[in-house]
């Protein structure tokens, strides 16, 4: 994602119905408070949206972000931030008891090492969380626009976290009741979906979502894949080939 999208990010992120919502979802994947000194990385953080998240849930949380504008956002809001490539993570082994990459793997080539390289960085039993853009029939020129390189299926993504050596891998869909709309818009529109969609349209899109979590719809298709996956209690930092 290119400087001008990131700057966009950090400007909507506050009030945007997506990054709200999408917020909401890791608070409640977190579930209950961390021991005390438990550190977590929020990966591709950006502004540092979910860093946040993860500090206000009780955790000792660090942004890692690629690019030198979003380490600047998230550090200008009082956010501990390292510069870093998922590929080569600039971490210990086994440091962390939560890693969340959320709108991260599809941006990346070589999603097979940064997989591997969240397993190194967990402790034994620590957790991942992961979204990422589903289904290749939703690509449009929104995602040209924002660096990816994939939309994932279901079972892509699976395999993907079960062969960086993850257990207790589950996956549902997000963002399913607005997918018929989304897949009219990627035709229709060129460039990025980044944008302020003004008051009543997000207060709109949010209810959406809101009433999403309702319903029983986690199996159906939707726009996003939602991951969450642990490292075996006493499994060593890498796995042995």
């Amino acid at each position: 994602m290119d400087a001008a999208e990131i700057r966009k990010l950090g400007e909507l992120e506050a009030r945007h119905w997506w990054y709200a919502e999408r917020r909401w979802l890791l608070r409640r994947l977190l579930g209950s408070q961390p021991s005390p000194n438990r550190w977590a990385l929020d990966v591709g953080a950006a502004a540092g949206g979910n860093t946040r998240v993860l500090r206000d849930a009780g955790w000792k949380s660090l942004a890692l972000e690629y690019s030198e504008t979003g380490a600047l956002l998230a550090h200008g809001s009082g956010l501990s931030v390292v510069r870093g490539d998922a590929t080569r993570l600039p971490v210990n082994d086994a440091s962390f008891g939560a890693i969340v990459a959320f709108d991260v793997l599809e941006h990346i080539e070589d999603h097979e090492e940064a997989a591997a390289q969240f397993f190194r960085a967990l402790e034994s039993g620590g957790r991942l969380f992961v979204a990422v853009p589903a289904d290749a029939r939703l690509w449009s020129e929104h995602d040209v626009a924002v660096g990816h390189v994939r939309r994932y299926e279901r079972e892509e993504l699976v395999d993907l976290i079960n062969g960086a050596g993850f257990a207790d891998v589950r996956v549902r869909s997000w963002n399913v009741l607005l997918r018929p709309i989304v897949a009219l818009r990627r035709k229709t529109t060129h460039g990025s979906d980044l944008d302020d969609p003004g008051f009543l349209t997000n207060a709109f899109l949010r209810f959406v979502v809101i009433v999403e979590r309702f319903l029983p719809v986690r199996s159906l298709p939707g726009v996003t894949l939602i991951l969450t996956a642990s490292k075996p209690l006493g499994v060593s930092s890498r796995l042995e080939n």
